[in-house]
């Protein structure tokens, strides 16, 4: 007796389940497709990012011990009041899981003003969503130029600032021919020449390595910067190099043997910079386009 009522029991438990979920089904079903639907809509929405920025940089201010006109703050201020929206002030790479966010910005001190050197990402226009912070930075954002469409199309500017009494005026911005995968960046010295240079670096994971994009001040501060390229990857490396001590930086690239069982460097030839170009000292006809304010591709990348 005791065995029938316990399966007659089950048996409308079990009944009672399948009652409530076809009953509500499709309440249930267009509950999920709704909350999608909302994610996509706030992913392809402005001003929702608009709002989480401004919510970001209030927390920010909160936590600030030390604070002076024309700060980081009021720098990542300047261009959420200033740049079309989906615009960010990059934050670099944490080492640790632990480290408080660190803009990606470089001030310089000069006799007349305070130079600011900042990157900027911003989002792709037309149909496409809002870029966000943390699908540009770090070894696993680096994939992001296999296929960016999906998190959105970041471009990234290189952009001088002078800062006075808390307010920005732009001298210049430098495109950055990438999409994702930022580290850090930092203010360098050639120390062939003792010139000046922005050193940015990203991660390549496609090719297990990293690529810098080294913008050298060639002209001073107020000149569009020169860029060149170098790289290290399994496989693959470019050097800055000083081949016929001129003012331009030169670089080395190396050959490697590649077997897909032993990978070692053979070989290296210098390429020099000569008429807007980049040109093989043994190999003259071969040539490399140097990449100006209008950057198309990285040259042999």
């Amino acid at each position: 007796m005791k065995k029938m009522i316990s399966v007659v029991v089950f048996l409308v438990i079990v009944g009672i389940g399948v009652f409530f979920k076809f009953y509500f089904s499709d309440d249930l079903g267009g509950s999920s497709e709704g909350n999608k639907q909302d994610q996509k809509e706030v992913a392809f929405d402005s001003t929702a990012d608009l709002s989480i920025q401004e919510y970001t940089l209030r927390e920010r201010k909160k936590l600030a011990l030390h604070r002076f006109p024309g700060d980081t703050l009021d720098l990542m201020e300047f261009i959420l009041k200033n740049y079309e929206q989906g615009s960010y002030l990059l934050d670099v790479d944490k080492t640790y899981s632990t480290n408080a966010p660190r803009s990606a910005v470089i001030y310089s001190q000069t006799k007349d003003s305070m130079r600011v050197f900042a990157l900027i990402a911003r989002s792709k226009k037309e149909d496409e969503r809002t870029i966000e912070i943390k699908n540009l930075i770090g070894y696993d954002a680096s994939f992001i130029d296999m296929d960016s469409t999906e998190l959105g199309t970041a471009y990234f500017w290189l952009t001088q600032f002078i800062s006075a009494g808390g307010t920005f005026a732009k001298v210049w911005e430098a495109p950055v021919p990438t999409h994702g995968g930022f580290s850090f960046l930092s203010l360098e010295k050639w120390d062939k020449r003792g010139t000046p240079f922005i050193k940015i670096l990203f991660y390549d994971a496609q090719d297990i390595g990293h690529i810098d994009y080294n913008y050298f001040l060639l002209g001073g501060l107020d000149s569009l910067p020169h860029l060149i390229v170098t790289y290290e990857g399994i496989n693959s490396k470019r050097t800055l190099a000083d081949v016929n001590r001129d003012k331009y930086p030169d670089y080395y690239e190396f050959v490697f043997y590649d077997t897909g069982h032993e990978i070692r460097a053979v070989d290296s030839v210098a390429f020099i910079f000569k008429d807007s170009l980049y040109v093989n000292t043994r190999y003259p006809k071969q040539t490399r386009k140097y990449y100006d304010i209008n950057f198309e591709k990285i040259s042999n990348k």
